[in-house]
């Protein structure tokens, strides 16, 4: 009679012995190895390793001084102005012309890293914007000081959109996002400290010093590129627009060249005003013709327009470079000339509405995530309308509380309207016109911004002329051109309004382009990744790419890197 078997602790007979036993044995469970290793491997291709949170520091030491030198330079209008002994219409070219420069720029990055590689172009445009800074620094006249600015701007203008296509080619699609979020920090925070650094070095220092300061800053960022960026290359290239490129940029220049004019002049019937306008619109329209014929890939795909969406976003990322651009001219001039504030008080004076827009960051981009897109953007709107009503009131004792306390709603109002329309512009759109339409937002945004500077440049001056002229109004008279303008920033930002109801109510993921869903799977169609995937963008929509490869790492680049 046999034995029974052993049990074990478990209650589970013990196996029999034998070869056959002890083979199993020592045979390891490929499931649960599988699983393991998968997760094991997911693991480590999610972690931020230190060699590339390395390379998100070597590119950040030249973003931040870009960042920050757009707000020290605000607070510099009047001082520059009063140097020069020129008007606020003739100085103002020197934020303008810079975001001029920056805009006409964006669309060249895909194509130049494509043709000369990424770290190349990273410390060509580092160079350009540290000779830029010290050419400014050096300045002879008002002239001079715009010429160099757009130099700087050229070299400003690429080092923002390469931040996020050299981010891409180091992190890749998964990590994006994390690494975004964690190099989008200084972002929220140069507009709080660029004006108080503006004001320290102009209170302390010469002018001369907002520009030079940003030499050791670049030496720096060039060598640590140097030593310690990876030079990846792109397969594949794609051509440049040049025609296009070589109609849009003057176009642009002669009408906000026009408009600078007309404040100088005082009419818009001045030949000085009316013949680069008309110049202006006629290239315009040119390169409308154009955008909507070429067999290239445009500087601005107009047919993206068909897109509710993208048509509203634009519109309002259009208005909103207006309105927060704008502002950056009026608001420490007006402390400036008005209350008589020193240049370090201007500039804490413009920190509630930097405040607000990095509070608002945080509710808004978890909102935006659930959707209620346009309801958020209405809101904003309102927002932001109700933290201009003070200003247009200003006289020459206005409580400072009540204005600190408007800019910081004004701010919280920005954000909520820009944070879910950078995601918005994607709705409707094909996944491979999503780096395009990127592209295209961040230029009408800078076009916003350089146009509104000019326009309330001029409308400041027509109000300070008609008060008497800067030699006979005085300080009452001044406050009170400063609240007519201040309307008007008020005004163009209920424009608005309508935009916002071309957007939709809630999100969808874009559509596949038609190669994606007929290719590959067994027979299923392809899902469209996210638009914040695809773009790798922040939540806060703070960092738009450029054209193709700034936006997204291109088909070449993966297939590189498996």
């Amino acid at each position: 009679m046999a034995e029974p078997q052993a049990s074990t602790a478990s209650g589970r007979p013990n196996e029999p012995s034998g070869p056959n036993s002890q083979n199993r044995a020592n045979k390891p469970n490929k499931k649960n190895d599988s699983s393991e290793s998968r997760k094991l491997r997911q693991a480590r291709a999610d972690r931020i390793d230190p060699a590339l949170l390395r390379i998100a520091g070597i590119i950040l030491v030249g973003t931040v001084v870009v960042q920050l030198d757009t707000t020290i330079v605000a607070v510099a209008i009047d001082t520059l102005s009063r140097s020069f002994g020129v008007g606020i219409s003739t100085i103002q070219w020197v934020s303008t012309g810079y975001m001029l420069a920056l805009a006409m720029v964006i669309p060249l990055t895909g194509w130049s890293v494509e043709r000369f590689g990424g770290k190349r172009m990273w410390m060509l445009s580092l160079a350009l914007f540290l000779a830029g800074s010290a050419l400014c620094g050096v300045a002879w006249s008002a002239g001079s000081m715009i010429v160099f600015r757009v130099l700087q701007g050229v070299g400003g203008g690429m080092l923002l959109p390469l931040m996020q296509t050299l981010l891409a080619q180091a992190a890749g699609p998964q990590r994006m996002g994390r690494l975004m979020a964690t190099v989008a920090v200084p972002a929220l925070v140069t507009p709080i400290l660029g004006p108080v650094i503006g004001g320290v070095i102009l209170d302390n220092l010469s002018w001369r010093w907002i520009f030079l300061i940003n030499i050791p800053v670049c030496l720096v960022a060039l060598l640590l590129a140097w030593r310690g960026l990876p030079d990846v290359r792109i397969p594949g290239r794609h051509p440049l627009d040049v025609r296009g490129f070589v109609l849009l940029s003057p176009a642009l220049a002669a009408v906000v060249y026009g408009f600078s004019a007309a404040g100088s002049r005082g009419s818009f019937s001045d030949v000085e005003a009316i013949v680069p306008l008309v110049v202006g619109v006629v290239l315009l329209v040119l390169f409308i013709a154009h955008a909507l014929v070429t067999t290239v890939e445009p500087i601005i795909d107009l047919r993206m327009f068909r897109s509710r969406a993208f048509a509203g976003s634009s519109g309002i990322m259009f208005i909103a470079g207006i309105s927060l651009f704008g502002a950056m001219l009026l608001l420490p001039l007006y402390e400036q000339q008005v209350r008589g504030r020193s240049a370090v008080d201007a500039g804490l004076l413009l920190a509630p509405q930097g405040i607000g827009m990095m509070i608002a960051v945080i509710v808004v981009g978890r909102l935006a995530d659930r959707g209620a897109t346009r309801l958020l953007v209405l809101t904003g709107l309102v927002l932001s309308v109700l933290g201009t009503v003070a200003h247009t009131q200003v006289g020459t004792d206005t409580s400072e509380w009540l204005l600190g306390a408007s800019l910081a709603l004004r701010g919280v109002g920005l954000a909520a309207v820009m944070i879910p329309v950078m995601s918005a512009v994607y709705h409707g759109l094909r996944q491979d016109e999503i780096p395009r339409a990127t592209s295209a937002v961040r230029i009408f945004q800078q076009i916003g911004g350089s146009l509104g500077t000019a326009v309330l440049a001029v409308v400041l001056a027509h109000g300070i002329a008609a008060r008497g002229g800067s030699a006979q109004v005085d300080a009452a008279g001044l406050a009170d051109a400063f609240g007519e303008t201040f309307w008007w920033t008020l005004a163009l930002t209920a424009v608005a309004v309508p935009c916002a109801f071309l957007l939709p109510g809630r999100l969808a993921a874009p559509a596949p382009t038609s190669s994606s869903a007929s290719s590959g799977g067994s027979g299923g169609s392809v899902r469209p990744a996210p638009p914040e995937q695809a773009t790798g963008m922040d939540e806060a929509g703070l960092l738009p790419g450029a054209a193709r490869t700034a936006a997204t790492p291109s088909p070449g680049l993966n297939k590189g890197r498996a």
